[in-house]
Order: C-alpha cells, then structure tokens, then sequence
C-alpha cells in the first residue's frame, strides 16, 4: 500500500482551554510517556499533568505558561505517537510558536526526554520578560482574503506606535510591547472584522522584550541536547532543518535566539510545507483546533488545490479532509489506527 504523506503540524499557547479539560485522560490515559512526564514534574516539585487535567473545573492556573506549556506539549507529543505509520509517511514538522519545543522532539531533533524539559521549562522561562502583552489583530475579511492596503496601514500605525510583529498566523497577526504601546495602537487601527483581542497571560513573546528569558533558556538548556532532525523540521522562518545537513549547535542557537527574539511567521512555516513537500494532508496535533483557521488561511492565500475561498475549503474539508485536526473527534479516527 502507498503511503499517504502528511504534514505534521505542533500547536502552540492557547490550544488547552476548558473544552480541552480532560484531554490527556480521554486519548492517553494510561500512556507510558504520560506517567514519565508525571514523574518528572513530580520530581520537580511541580503538579503532575494528570492532576492539572484530571481536576475537576478549569481555573487561571491552567493557562498559567508553566502549566499550559506542558499540558500542551504532552497532548500534542502523545497524539504524535499514535499517528498510523503504516498508512501515513510523515513528511516534514512543523509548529506554531511554543509548538516549536514539541516540533523539536517529533522531528527526532532532541529526546522525548528533553523535549519535555525544554517545553516545560519555556513555560516557566517565558514568564521573563521585560513588561508587555500580545494581541491578536484579524485582518482577513469573512472569506479569508486579506486587502494588502489594510496590512499596510496595520503595519504603518504598529511602526507608530513602536508595536512589533510576534507571530504571522494566516490572516491574523498577533502583535506585542508594551501596554501602553498596544492601549495607543488599538485606538489607531483602521477598521478590521474584529475588534483586537487581548491576550490574557502572555507576554510580549517573539520580540527583543523577550531577552530575559533568551538569557535564562541558554543557561538552562545545554547544545549537546541537540542532534540532526530524522525529520525534515520547519522552523519559524520557513527554514528546513534536514538530516544529515544541520548544525546541532545552530539549531540550539535558533531555539534559544531568533525563535524567541524576533517574530514567529507561523505562515512562512506552512508556505515552505506545502510547496516543498506538497503532502497529501496537514496533520494538527492536539489539543484543541483553534490553529486550523491559520491553517485554512494559508491554503486559501497559496490557492492550493484551486482553494481560493473559506467556503471551497469548508467544502473540501466536507468531502475529504485535506486539513485533519486531532482535537476534533470526528476527524481524529482518521489518521489513528
């Protein structure tokens, strides 16, 4: 049988919300990795995931970054793991933001081992920064075209305001600074199809506010953690990391520097997959789905399969799922033997 391919996409901060509850007792209950996870956060003196998962009601504490990183990273690892190898060829590895650290550990890049302590220890480490948030700015109409002239008039008033770009996600754009900056950019925003969104609890993530925690990651996490993908790894330039022609010591160079330094284009990530590795489907780990609009976005700007609306995806995505979410039950049977 041939092998369908697929592009694997890691999910980033924001994907385990009350929905998600549950999510690690519902798929992996009883896994392996889950108890070993378990065992290291013990060890730490933190809460163990399934604790965090298994408590009765979603709190603040959930969507704190040293509880949400690796609840996260968990879920998506574990879904990684019971992906059907004999139907489908992974061709590349992506992620979105701290989807990174878990990108890392699929592509083989680092151990399962020290992919879990970078992503656990990023979510303490990105609560180090100088003061400043993020928020997400929809330049995408209802049909997911964005009109390059309100791009630009976003990016001329973020530039007056001294608000940098942290992650380019499809039609959205997540910006970051201080908060006085993000209070003056939102009054002087042309109009949008959504009023600004306020991310709660993050921190001005992907820009040079971010060097405290730079600083600390490099302390804390050694090079030699670092080995050749056995996975051809797309970081958040649109660069691929491929076997055989990567420095470990520049891959730990750009996790630790540019990754959390300067922006995240998230839409560079998925552009370079599609056309490099042009895969049968987009595989988006769990928890959760809130990635999959980027992902639809970025189908429908490359015209990829004719898709040229959110309602031919929509179609598509009714007949045959090309874009298949392992947070959504009723796609997850798909690619799960």
């Amino acid at each position: 049988m041939v092998k369908e391919t697929v592009v694997v996409v890691c999910p980033g901060r924001g994907t385990y919300n009350p929905p998600e509850l549950g999510y690690l007792a519902r798929y992996h209950g009883g896994a392996e990795w889950l108890a070993r996870f378990d065992a290291l956060r013990v060890e730490a003196g933190k809460p163990p995931l399934s604790a965090l998962d298994g408590a009765a009601k979603f709190t603040p504490a959930h969507l704190r970054g040293d509880n949400a990183a690796p609840l996260i990273h968990a879920c998506a690892w574990l879904d990684f793991l019971k992906l059907d190898r004999e139907r489908f060829e992974v061709a590349a590895v992506t992620g979105n933001s701290m989807g990174w650290y878990t990108a890392l550990a699929c592509a083989g890049a680092v151990s399962p081992e020290h992919g879990f302590a970078i992503a656990d220890g990023m979510g303490v480490n990105s609560q180090k920064h100088a003061p400043g948030g993020q928020a997400v700015l929809v330049l995408a109409d209802e049909d997911w075209t964005v009109d390059p002239a309100l791009r630009r008039a976003v990016e001329a008033a973020m530039a007056r305001h001294g608000v940098w770009p942290s992650i380019r996600l499809g039609g959205m754009l997540v910006v970051a600074g201080a908060e006085a900056a993000l209070d003056a950019l939102e009054k002087d925003l042309p109009a949008l199809s959504r009023p600004p969104m306020r991310l709660a609890g993050h921190g001005p993530f992907h820009t040079p506010l971010m060097g405290p925690s730079s600083d600390a990651a490099k302390a804390q996490f050694p090079a030699e953690w670092f080995g050749q993908p056995t996975i051809p790894l797309i970081d958040g330039r649109g660069k691929v990391w491929r076997r055989f022609e990567s420095s470990a010591q520049e891959l730990w160079d750009y996790t630790f520097g540019h990754q959390i330094l300067q922006p995240y284009d998230f839409t560079a990530a998925m552009t370079v997959a599609m056309r490099e590795f042009a895969p049968d489907r987009v595989v988006l780990l769990g928890p959760g789905e809130t990635l999959g609009g980027a992902i639809g976005q970025v189908l429908v700007s490359l015209k990829w399969l004719d898709i040229s609306s959110r309602n031919m995806f929509t179609a598509v995505q009714g007949e045959d799922p090309l874009l298949i979410s392992m947070g959504r039950p009723s796609q997850r049977g798909i690619v799960i033997p």
